[in-house]
């Protein structure tokens, strides 16, 4: 008898519930911002991207996935890394002035466009395979997080060049032009770790997570820069799988592999070929299929062009060699 078993409603309830849990998270970085309490807007914002990158994980683990899931989704990233990082900005640093306004409109129309082209490439079968590796433009949450960027340096570091009110919206429009842009970036669902690196990287989970509890807007700091400095890499990683179809499909070990042979092949680069003859008293003459080793001396040398006269072996000349005799 076959049993068949089925998701019950609750468990199919919770990836819904974490999404609107993001939502709450990101909205109420805005009424953190109106009081004054920057650190917590900044909290809040990060708050939900750890929600939001839980929520689809969890729905697929418990095969609960749905259309209304999906675009409950991005109606919650739209308004907690869109509307919420703009108005929090806005709140920050515009002061009443109408381009301070105009930057967080940008901000938000952009981060609308970016989800909306997201949902439309989901449905598409006509990527190739390793176009799952990336995202097109900078995702949702990472776009969000870059935007505050400017307010997490004043925050540790006080005011300076990268707080100046017409620095912060050119860096939100930059910001908001990487989300719509065609940039790939890397994805990291699909990045495995082998086996060995599991412990090393355990080891590092703790370091951050002590690092963020110690000095969490610096070590926020530090993984958004390391995020921007990714992204020429991702651009060259994408580019190099678009020439090398051979290892779209190939594990990660045998795509180094093809890596540094195609590497090798462009620098014009080849293997250094087996020495079969070792310099000695006795030169040894290695044997490709497992023959045993001949040992022959300098008196007892032979050429092929000898063997095939009939001479036998050729003694060496005294003069030839250059020696005299005493």
């Amino acid at each position: 008898m076959v049993r068949v078993t089925t998701t019950t409603p609750g468990v199919r309830l919770l990836p819904n519930a974490i999404t609107v849990l993001a939502l709450c998270a990101g909205l109420s970085s805005v009424q953190f911002a109106l009081i004054g309490n920057y650190p917590m807007a900044i909290a809040s914002i990060g708050i939900a991207a750890v929600l939001d990158s839980l929520d689809g994980r969890i729905a697929r683990l418990l095969d609960a996935t749905s259309k209304m899931g999906q675009e409950l989704d991005s109606l919650s990233d739209g308004i907690s890394f869109g509307v919420a990082p703009a108005l929090v900005l806005y709140v920050w640093h515009a002061e009443g002035e109408r381009i301070g306004w105009v930057a967080s409109l940008i901000f938000a129309v952009c981060m609308i466009l970016r989800l909306a082209r997201f949902n439309t490439l989901i449905e598409d079968t006509e990527q190739p395979p390793y176009a799952g590796e990336f995202f097109v433009g900078v995702p949702a949450p990472a776009g969000g997080l870059l935007a505050m960027l400017p307010l997490i340096l004043e925050l540790q570091f006080g005011q300076g060049w990268w707080s100046h009110q017409y620095m912060v919206w050119v860096w939100t429009i930059a910001v908001a032009a990487l989300l719509i842009s065609r940039i790939p970036t890397l994805s990291l669902k699909t990045v495995k770790a082998p086996p060995k690196a599991i412990a090393p990287l355990l080891v590092g989970v703790g370091l951050l997570a002590a690092a963020i509890i110690q000095f969490p807007l610096v070590a926020l700091a530090i993984a958004l820069i390391l995020y921007l400095a990714h992204i020429p890499y991702s651009v060259y990683r994408y580019r190099w799988l678009a020439q090398h179809p051979e290892a779209w499909m190939a594990p990660p070990r045998e795509r180094r592999a093809i890596r540094r042979s195609s590497s090798r092949r462009r620098l014009g680069l080849r293997r250094p070929p087996l020495r079969r003859v070792v310099a000695g008293a006795a030169q040894r003459v290695r044997l490709q299929r497992g023959e045993q080793h001949v040992a022959r001396t300098p008196r007892t040398i032979s050429t092929d062009k000898d063997r095939d006269n009939g001479r036998g072996p050729r003694r060496r000349s005294w003069r030839r060699i250059g020696l005299r005799k005493r």
